[in-house]
């Protein structure tokens, strides 16, 4: 397990055969770029900066597919992506939903987001509607 508090993963690189990493309050936001971590299985990128501005979430999500093949159990708790009923009194249960669809269409290998497990209903919902599932907030 790695313990990194900082705006840069670059030296992440190095650990090849990290398998955990915990990247929580770190001002992260949906530009993050990790290298190549193929025995990677959990990622934890809580309370960083992380929204659907502009598909940017959609890009992020799409690098992990590519870097992390390996990634199981993911969460992004504490971000604007991830909408929360008790942090914002305009999300409800049903945005939450939709934003897992999406997420779980984009990671298609994830056993955990978040604190939940993923249902066999869930993943095949994302197959069939996740990708019109993005959770984004009128102009």
């Amino acid at each position: 397990v790695a313990f990194v508090i900082c705006r840069s993963v670059e030296g992440l690189k190095t650990f090849i055969y990290l398998e955990e990493l915990i990247l929580d309050n770190n001002l992260l936001g949906n530009d993050l770029l990790l290298p190549r971590l193929p025995h990677l299985h959990t990622l934890t990128l809580n309370k960083n900066q992380i929204s659907f501005q502009r598909n940017t979430c959609k890009i992020l999500l799409d690098h992990l597919a590519e870097v992390v093949p390996s990634l199981q159990y993911l969460s992004l708790l504490g971000n604007i992506a991830c909408p929360n009923e008790l942090v914002c009194k305009e999300k409800d249960e049903d945005d939450y939903q939709r934003y897992r669809y999406f997420v779980l269409h984009k990671l298609t290998n994830l056993k955990f987001l978040d604190t939940r497990k993923v249902t066999r209903r869930e993943r095949e919902e994302a197959l069939v509607r996740g990708a019109f599932m993005k959770v984004v907030k009128p102009k």
